[in-house]
């Protein structure tokens, strides 16, 4: 596996921010999705708006909170964030 198992039961669960129908039932299908779309796991938010920045997301303007609400941020439970960009 390429993600914690952590983060693959975490993306799981609330997949459905993201998208209207689930993309992985079991924790190898997530892992192989996560893995196909190159998610991110950005170790806090200095390095998320970092990943935007770099990545070509227009995030200027916007404050920490509406970052977050990003429907691909995935707040992790450890304080980290996982971007999924289905």
């Amino acid at each position: 596996m390429t993600y914690k198992k952590e983060y693959l039961e975490f993306f799981l669960k609330n997949q459905g921010q993201l998208f209207d129908e689930p993309v992985a039932e079991t924790l190898e299908e997530a892992d192989e999705f996560l893995e196909e779309c190159m998610a991110f796991v950005a170790g806090n938010y200095k390095e998320l708006k970092k990943y935007f920045q770099e990545n070509g997301g227009d995030i200027s303007g916007m404050s920490r909170e509406e970052v977050l609400e990003q429907s691909e941020v995935f707040a992790l439970p450890d304080g980290k964030f996982l971007v999924v960009e289905g």
